[in-house]
Order: structure tokens, then C-alpha cells, then sequence
């Protein structure tokens, strides 16, 4: 099995033109159907987030920089923007305990990104300049053991590129917009390893008490304000 390191070195390696070849054979063109940012169910009838019936709140990792430049871009607190992955951590009598690594984009009661809306039935991210790399490069993920594959298996796949679950798939790409997607897709693939590596190096077991979250991410351990503990 290769180490996250030789994960890496393969990253780095990744040629953008090769990425672009990919994602133009899959095709892709944004919808603004919005259901990349939004809850499984929503708040309807049928269940949501806070249903216990509903489906799963949407989940996208927002690295620690990527949170203090969307803080910066308006003005918001911590938690405004993030949240602790909820991946391990447990509904104890006195809220959400445990431990639990990285940080994912902050949901309203919906279970829907909080900076996402919609008008006319067309979906809109209100922070679309500062959007995480992984906004930025879905619905595609790069096949290497350390990076992640966002919402699900792939569904279409060329060459190291896969493609998950969207109704924009198979749409007519333009180059240019396939080179920018294929670059920003290698910087992700280069940033989850390098955040990776960083994490198992400066974990540490903390020992959470009841009530108590711990956020493992590439900067230490800290509590849900983002602050090191």
C-alpha cells in the first residue's frame, strides 16, 4: 500500500492537460440545480435534517484556511462558516461528544449549506469566489487512496478522473473551463494529502469529556470555535 507521501509525489505529478482530457470525454456543464449544496431531503413533507426520518445534512470539507478566508470575505464568525465533521462523534446527554477530524461547511436547520440560495428555481452559492476547493471541482475527484470522493462512488470515470452523481454530466465542456476544473481538481487532490499528512502527524488522543468536541485538523486539536485547545 502506498504511503500518503507517495499519494503525494504522485499529485504533484498529475498533469492538468491529462485531468482535462478526462473531464471533456465525461462532459460537464453546472445546472444550478443546487442538490450539491443542499440536504438529501429537504424541509418538506417527506422529512429533512432535523426529521429524524429525513435524509443526511450536505457535507463538504472546508480546510482551516479556506475557512478564515471566507470569515474575511464577509465578515462571519467561525461558526458561521464550520462546523465539526459529525464522522465519529456521538449524541451524548448533554449534545454532540467525541472526537472527529476536519471541519465541514456550516448547515442551516434544513440541512442545506448555509450559503447557498435559490431564486427562480435556480440554485446560487452567495460565497462563489471564496468556495472551498471541493465546491470547486465537484462533481469530479481524482482516484488516489488519500483523496476523498465527494457524495457517493463515482458514476463515470476516464482515466484517474471520477465523476459522482449530477445531473450536469455529459454536457459539452468548453477547454478552456475543462483546464481550469482539471487545475483546480489537482490542487484539491495536492491539498487533502498534504492536510492528511499533517493531521496524522500532530494527532494526538484528547480525551474528550461528556458534551466535549474535539476537531482534529492540520493545525492541532481545537474545539468547535476553531480555537486550539
Amino acid at each position: 500500500m502506498e504511503s500518503l507521501e507517495d499519494e503525494l509525489a504522485r499529485a504533484r505529478d498529475l498533469d492538468v492537460a491529462d485531468l482535462a482530457d478526462a473531464i471533456e470525454s465525461i462532459g460537464f456543464e453546472c445546472t444550478r440545480c443546487g442538490a450539491c449544496c443542499t440536504a438529501e431531503d429537504g424541509c418538506g413533507d417527506e422529512g429533512g435534517a432535523s426529521d429524524p426520518d429525513g435524509g443526511d445534512p450536505h457535507t463538504a470539507t472546508v480546510f482551516p484556511d479556506e475557512i478564515r478566508r471566507l470569515q474575511a470575505a464577509g465578515d462571519y464568525d467561525f461558526r458561521d462558516v464550520a462546523r465539526p465533521m459529525p464522522y465519529g462523534l456521538t449524541e451524548g446527554p448533554e449534545g454532540l461528544e467525541g472526537e472527529t477530524f476536519e471541519w465541514a461547511l456550516r448547515t442551516d436547520e434544513c440541512g442545506d449549506c448555509t450559503f447557498y440560495e435559490e431564486s427562480d428555481d435556480q440554485g446560487a452559492c452567495t460565497v462563489h469566489d471564496d468556495r472551498p476547493l471541493v465546491c470547486r471541482t465537484y462533481p469530479f475527484s481524482v482516484a488516489l487512496g488519500g483523496t476523498s470522493q465527494p457524495l457517493g462512488e463515482a458514476v463515470d470515470r476516464a482515466g484517474l478522473v471520477r465523476a459522482h452523481e449530477c445531473e450536469g454530466l455529459g454536457r459539452d465542456i468548453d477547454r478552456d473551463d475543462a483546464e481550469d476544473l482539471a487545475a483546480a481538481l489537482k490542487t484539491r487532490a495536492i491539498r487533502e494529502l498534504e492536510e492528511a499528512i499533517q493531521v496524522r502527524d500532530r494527532y494526538e488522543p484528547a480525551d474528550p469529556g461528556p458534551g466535549e468536541v474535539v476537531v482534529h485538523d492540520s493545525e492541532g486539536a481545537k474545539g468547535p470555535d476553531g480555537e486550539l485547545r
